[in-house]
């Protein structure tokens, strides 16, 4: 099954926080320049990774993994999105 992202776009504000929902996805990625960047994977439900402020999490009842980006910084700014994990 395809990996549904919503919402689609998230702009973020210096400081603030942002969430992105990922249906049918446990992998996440992101993109600063040509190439994507492999974040993370969720293998169980209620598994919780992060990394600096970037916080990811799992939840197998609804089989929906959720990005939370944490008071946001000028680094931070690229695409994150959602993608089908490599068995």
């Amino acid at each position: 099954q395809q990996p549904v992202q919503s919402p689609q776009a998230v702009i973020l504000q210096e400081g603030k926080d942002a969430i992105i929902n990922c249906n049918s996805s446990k992998a996440l990625y992101s993109k600063h320049g040509e190439a994507p960047i492999f974040l993370m994977i969720l293998l169980k439900g209620g598994e919780q990774k992060s990394h600096d402020k970037i916080v990811a999490t799992f939840n197998e009842e609804k089989q929906q993994s959720s990005l939370y980006l944490m008071a946001s910084q000028l680094s931070y700014s690229g695409t994150y999105f959602c993608g089908a994990e490599t068995q």
